[in-house]
């Protein structure tokens, strides 16, 4: 898949819509573009499935935007893998290298899988 700017820029919106209270807990919106099937492998090393992530209570998310590194990796015609660094304040500042599996379907861009990984401060 050749990634044009338009594909990237709604693909680095997309993202960080996830780390913005006003859309991460909009359930209709989640719902629009979570894959079928889709799942996390959270920071935490928790697996989520599609529906936890729907029903997640709303809660404060003080994340830092833009998101750091973030790139577009073309995996096949209709999906990319996007990676980044998240910085999280929770009691202190969390660093998390992401991945996110995103497939193109009837013209819409939606998360099939995303992959937080803790990232030791000390590295």
């Amino acid at each position: 898949m050749t990634l044009n700017n338009t594909d990237i820029n709604k693909l680095k919106e997309l993202e960080e819509s996830l780390w913005r209270e006003e859309t991460r807990f909009d359930k209709n919106y989640m719902d629009k573009i979570l894959a079928p099937g889709f799942f996390e492998y959270g920071r935490s090393g928790r697996v989520y499935n599609r529906e936890e992530t729907l029903s997640a209570p709303t809660q404060k998310i003080n994340a830092k935007l833009p998101l750091q590194n973030f790139s577009v990796h073309s995996i096949d015609t209709n999906a990319v893998l996007v990676t980044y660094i998240s910085e999280v304040k929770y009691d202190e500042i969390e660093l998390g290298n992401r991945s996110s599996i995103w497939v193109k379907a009837s013209d819409e861009w939606q998360l099939r899988f995303h992959q937080g990984t803790p990232v030791n401060k000390s590295i």
